[in-house]
């Protein structure tokens, strides 16, 4: 299927649904539009990252209730793997993903994909030891090989070696991962290739790998789950996932030989120290250099088509992306939301990618 007759499915089982896709007077359609203005909702449907769900919960939720009542956004959580799946089908309006598209998964799309970054997270170990009092640290090669199940206890030497003065139980590991597709994997998998050799070479990295050991869960939340019930468990989740659950996290070993834990002052750190993106914002940013850098940290992307087949629900999705890459940073990090809002360069690229969105030729939204 054409990325242009699922587009269309898409629109025509909206208003086979009653969904509207106008927008009331005054909320700044381009005039061409007006004719078309009616007192209903635009519902615009997303899909994608887990990583990201809480942001972008966050953000519909502030959109619709304070800053356009107009347009409802529905964002669910399905992994980055569905999420590419949907949008390459036309089955949503925008997708999430945290695993950016290979040029083979673009050119399946219609090879108009845009990728714009909406925020940059830290990816945080956490474990659950009942009773273990203390700061518990690793580093990349050690977490490798917990995760390739050559350690299977938490205080096997190579641990301890990385705690000094820490008396570490003697608790089986129980690792978790991700079952589905996930870019929360990606990143996760593109650090322990980056600092594991053996790693790279067996394993590798994507955002479904054959995991050599541990028990699955879909999505972040269950990942966080399976830890939070299981005594021993280790996994990897977003670090707002852990915050919610009330799992400690794991202060990560950088290249500068510093042990950093997960916060937004380490994913923006490691961004920073990630050096030039590439025009098209495809960037892996892990184990960048610098003291301060928590070198497990990604981007989160949504995913848009550069040629629109629909105006109207372009506009609304692309006048709400320009909301959430300019006013909506300041909920990056409100309350337990732990993410590193967007770096003022990045920013602008991003508003850049968005201008470039056209509509039988001419700009669909110019901010």
């Amino acid at each position: 299927m054409s990325h242009s007759s699922g587009r269309s499915r898409v629109a025509a089982g909206a208003l086979a649904l009653g969904v509207s896709a106008t927008l009331l007077a005054g909320s700044g359609l381009p005039s061409a539009q007006a004719s078309t203005r009616a007192v209903s909702t635009l519902n615009l449907n997303g899909q994608g990252s887990t990583f990201i769900q809480p942001l972008m919960a966050r953000w519909a939720f502030v959109y619709h209730n304070s800053v356009n009542k107009q347009t409802a956004v529905n964002y669910q959580g399905t992994g980055s793997g569905a999420g590419i799946n949907a949008f390459t089908h036309g089955l949503v309006d925008f997708a999430g993903t945290d695993a950016f598209m290979t040029d083979a998964q673009v050119k399946a799309a219609g090879g108009d994909v845009l990728h714009i970054p909406m925020a940059l997270g830290p990816v945080a170990i956490t474990y659950n030891l009942p009773g273990f009092k203390g700061n518990l640290r690793l580093d990349g090669p050690t977490l490798a090989q917990i995760y390739q199940g050559k350690i299977t206890n938490w205080n096997a030497q190579p641990i301890a070696a990385l705690n000094p003065g820490v008396t570490l139980p003697s608790q089986a590991i129980v690792v978790a991962h991700r079952s589905d597709g996930s870019g929360t994997s990606f990143i996760f998998t593109n650090y322990l290739s980056a600092i594991s050799s053996d790693w790279k070479s067996n394993i590798g990295s994507g955002t479904t790998v054959s995991w050599p050991s541990g028990q699955g869960a879909k999505g972040t939340a269950g990942v966080a789950q399976v830890v939070s019930q299981t005594p021993g468990g280790v996994g990897y989740v977003e670090l707002s996932y852990a915050l919610q659950k009330g799992l400690p996290v794991i202060s990560i070993k950088n290249l500068a030989g510093q042990f950093v834990a997960p916060s937004i002052a380490g994913a923006s750190a490691d961004a920073a120290n990630s050096g030039a993106l590439p025009s098209d914002l495809r960037a892996l940013i892990v184990n960048a250099h610098g003291a301060a850098s928590y070198p497990i940290t990604g981007f989160s992307w949504v995913l848009v088509h550069q040629h629109a087949s629909d105006n109207v629900k372009t506009y609304g999705v692309l006048k709400f992306l320009w909301w959430c890459v300019t006013s909506g940073q300041s909920y990056s990090s409100s309350g337990q939301l732990r993410y590193a809002p967007l770096p003022a360069n990045i920013v602008k690229l991003d508003e850049a990618k968005i201008k470039s969105v056209t509509y039988n030729g001419k700009p669909v939204y110019q901010g």
